[in-house]
Order: C-alpha cells, then structure tokens, then sequence
C-alpha cells in the first residue's frame, strides 16, 4: 500500500526567497506525523503544497497516491485541512457555519453537525454568533469543519493554538480517537509536548530543510543525556573516573554530559561505590525534545543543501533518518 503523504524533494520560492528547500519526507497510513521547526522554517508553506493550495516551485507532492492540485477533485473529498486561521463569516453560528461547509462535501459522506459539534465540545455554543466565540472555540469550530466530512487525512497546522489546557487536553483525546479509526494525521505544531505525547514520527525543519527526522525516542537519541550529582565536599572533579562523556561544574553541582547513559552511569556508580561516596542529589536522563529542538534551531545552517533523498516510495528522505526510522 502506497504511503497516504510523499514529499520528494520539495522546494517552494517566494521571489528571491526559498522558504522550502529540497523537503522529502513520507507519511504512512494511519500515523500522525508532526513538521516541528522555528518561525520561518518552511512548515506552514509545506503544508500548503500538500493540501494543493499552490504548486511547488520544484519537486513532487502525492497524496493518497494523486497530485493534490492537478487531482484535487479526487484528493479533496478524502481530507480535512486546519488552516492557520478559519474564515467563517462572523455573523454566522458555528450550526450554520457547519451546514454552510458539510453542504461543499459529498453527501452522506459527513457527520451530521450536532455530532460534530458535540466532538469539538461547542454543542452549547451552536447558536452563537461567530463572532462572540473565544479565539480557542473557534479553533475549535475550525477543526469541526476538519473533520465533519470523516476524512481519511487530516492537515492540521497549528490546530491547539489559544486553546486552554482542558480544551488542549481534550483536542488530544479526539486526534487519538481519530488515529484509532484509521485516520492518517499531518500535523504542524510549535508545542514540543503536543509532538511528544502525540506523534508516531516527527521532522523537524530548520531553514527551509528537514534536519531531523525519526520517532521523538530516535530524534533525542542523537543528543547528550545528562547525570547530574553533588560531589562531596574534598572532592575535585579530576577524582572522578574516566567515563564517556564531558564534566562541567557549577557551585558543587557536577553535570556529566554523555552519549552513552547506561555505560557512564554505570561506571560512576561502581566508582562512588568501591570509594564510599555518596552522590547526592543522582539523577540521571536522556536529552528532551525540547533540548534535541533548541540545539537543532542554534546549530543547523539554514538552507544548507540536505542529503540526497530516494525517491517516492522509499525511506523517509531530506535528511537522514535518526535510528534507521522508515
């Protein structure tokens, strides 16, 4: 079976500015696959080549095995897309605005619009002017209208963007309700917690190229895990063992940075042991996307070329999969 997304080599230009630059990446059936990047990294203009709002500058895009722009009679009717920003008119109720979009789509194909809005948490909120709607019930009202024609794919950028905590926690129940029932999800997120909890892979984009692409577990895996203790007081950083890794120090607190967690803390532990001393304040962890994220956006050149990618069809490409992801 064909992947339900794949980029081959996608670039985008604006003028003289290339917002994307050689992106490659697949999306499988029935995963969710978060784009994270800085402002200005190119996800946003991803994802409008791959809902069909524009032609590439160069490459290709297929979607649910068609061309989104060439075959968007084909490809529309199969997915729900979360733009950025909705463009309901104001002065219509979320119920009119769900009729007005359900009546673009094939009938008997959606949800009726009590369903929806019951899914989205705005049933109470149906006869409502738009307009008197908060900014996160109308995020909310525009994912409705992502899935009230039961898409097969789901573009979703930014989707949880002004929402409060219990309606963000509630957005993830229903994605993870979605991908239960088969749902392929594409989705663009600057909230590192939401790529964490939610996604199956993940790419992160940096200067218009895909510099980081995996499971969150493969993407962290590339980056100093850390051990941090208390040395004892009489104690110098040079009686320390030799482990894998690099010493700092600050006030007391010894900070081991290491690509190689088991082995250096094993080493540690069986030196403090053979030597009577006690570590205070042990903790020991790997790298967060969080951190994998920072040092992405402060280290990678912006615009360099990416790797050579394979074609459609193959592994993931743009950048070279962390952990042999496929």
């Amino acid at each position: 079976m064909t992947a339900a997304i794949e980029v081959y080599r996608l670039r985008r230009r604006y003028g003289t500015f290339e917002a994307v630059r050689g992106v490659s990446f697949d999306v499988a059936r029935g995963e969710l696959f978060a784009l994270l990047g800085t402002n200005g990294a190119g996800k946003t203009s991803t994802l409008e080549l791959v809902e069909g709002l524009d032609r590439p500058t160069a490459g290709t895009v297929r979607v649910l095995g068609h061309d989104p722009v060439r075959d968007r009679a084909r490809v529309r009717p199969r997915t729900g897309v979360m733009l950025q920003e909705g463009g309901f008119p104001p002065d219509l109720t979320p119920a009119e605005a769900l009729r007005m979009w359900a009546g673009t789509l094939p009938a008997g194909a959606t949800r009726t619009v009590a369903e929806t809005l019951d899914l989205v948490d705005l049933a109470h909120r149906a006869g409502v002017r738009i307009r008197q709607l908060s900014g996160g019930e109308r995020r909310r009202l525009d994912l409705a209208a992502a899935v009230i024609g039961r898409p097969e794919l789901l573009v979703l950028d930014e989707p949880t963007t002004g929402l409060d905590p219990q309606s963000w926690h509630d957005t993830w129940r229903l994605l993870r309700g979605l991908l239960g029932d088969g749902v392929t999800i594409l989705l663009s997120t600057h909230y590192l917690q939401e790529a964490q909890e939610l996604a199956d892979r993940v790419a992160i984009l940096h200067g218009g190229t895909v510099v980081a692409t995996g499971s969150v577990a493969e993407v962290v895996a590339a980056f100093p895990a850390r051990i941090g203790f208390d040395l004892p007081p009489g104690l110098s950083l040079d009686a320390l063992p030799d482990v894998v890794g690099a010493y700092d120090e600050a006030g007391g607190r010894v900070t081991v940075h290491t690509t190689a967690l088991q082995a250096s803390l094993t080493t540690l532990l069986g030196w403090a042991a053979s030597h009577e001393v006690t570590l205070g304040g042990l903790d020991a962890r790997s790298a967060t996307l969080d951190e994998a994220f920072l040092s992405i956006a402060a280290a990678a050149p912006p615009g360099a070329a990416p790797p050579g990618p394979t074609p459609p069809g193959g592994a993931p490409a743009g950048a070279a999969p962390l952990g042999g992801a496929s």
